[in-house]
């Protein structure tokens, strides 16, 4: 005797799929494949970038860096992870060695379709862990979020780990004043540095010699790559909702004293069952050996993450 299925039976054990859920099932594999495609055109469109560091063996780790700065960021990581991970450190678009394309916008799709383009040349085999700092980690979360079970294992993020990330709500969806003040705030900064070009080179400049070369690169060369990723990237983000779309671990670290991170947006993605948080007391924004030191453990998967 055969017992009536109709389709509220879909995912039951033993239960024959029915003509509408056959039908809803091709529907979405075909989406599935739509969207690869339309997605593999737009890789083979974007520029490559830069491969600054490809180094070590063993499981992948990418590196994406920040804006206003190159893979140099990654200096005091690099060494701490190649001795048991093939390590990538890429330089992301109109930054470092990469391209500067003439007449692009720097948008969020922009970055991330070139960074597409660029691992689809690494051709490789498995899932890999992605990191990002600063805007790296934008484009990183974009990535991910982008890249579900019809693409390609060597394409696929195994695990995410945001460095520094500068997460910010709009203001007019925060209903706590404090934290609306503090991210207008934010957004007033960022807007001040755009339209004041000399003010911004100059400290820039200041500040780039305090640091390591690489760290902060900014110039009147790459002052366009900048102040574009800057308002189309972090000014304008949807940031939560892609952290919310993903279904892999999330790694969040952030220093204590991270000028760029606001205390009051990270507390609506640590409530994300699938994030974890992790404070770095005595650093700032850069990557220094505290946060590195952290974010080599989280790779590594060890439990216990003292700073």
């Amino acid at each position: 005797m055969t017992t009536p299925v109709d389709d509220t039976a879909a995912g039951v054990v033993g239960a024959a799929p029915t003509e509408s859920i056959r039908r809803r099932r091709f529907a979405r594999l075909g989406a599935a494949r739509l969207g690869a495609a339309g997605m593999s055109a737009a890789l083979r469109r974007a520029p490559r970038l830069h491969v600054h560091t490809d180094t070590g063996t063993g499981p992948v780790v990418i590196l994406v860096h920040g804006i206003a700065s190159t893979s140099a960021t990654w200096h005091k990581v690099v060494p701490k992870l190649s001795p048991g991970h093939r390590v990538i450190a890429i330089d992301i678009l109109g930054h470092g060695g990469s391209p500067t394309p003439m007449g692009c916008e720097y948008t969020l799709d922009d970055h991330v379709a070139s960074l597409a383009a660029t691992i689809r040349s690494l051709r490789l085999r498995e899932p890999f862990v992605l990191v990002g700092h600063s805007l790296g980690s934008l484009i990183a979360t974009r990535y991910a979020a982008e890249r579900r079970w019809y693409s390609p294992a060597g394409m696929r993020v195994a695990r995410l780990v945001l460095v520094g990330p500068p997460i910010y709500l709009t203001p007019s969806d925060i209903g706590d004043p404090w934290v609306r003040a503090r991210i207008s705030a934010y957004l007033r900064a960022y807007e001040f540095l755009r339209t004041n070009k000399d003010f911004t080179l100059a400290n820039a400049a200041v500040l780039g010699r305090l640091l390591p070369k690489g760290i902060l690169e900014l110039t009147s060369d790459t002052w366009t790559p900048f102040v574009k990723s800057l308002e189309h990237c972090i000014e304008s983000q949807t940031m939560v909702s892609d952290i919310a779309s993903l279904h892999v671990p999330v790694d969040l670290i952030y220093g204590a004293l991270d000028a760029f991170v606001a205390p009051g947006s990270l507390q609506v993605v640590e409530r994300m069952r699938h994030v974890t948080t992790h404070r770095v007391e005595g650093n700032d924004h850069i990557v220094r050996s505290r946060v590195a030191r952290v974010l080599v453990r989280v790779i590594d998967g060890a439990a216990d993450l003292p700073a």
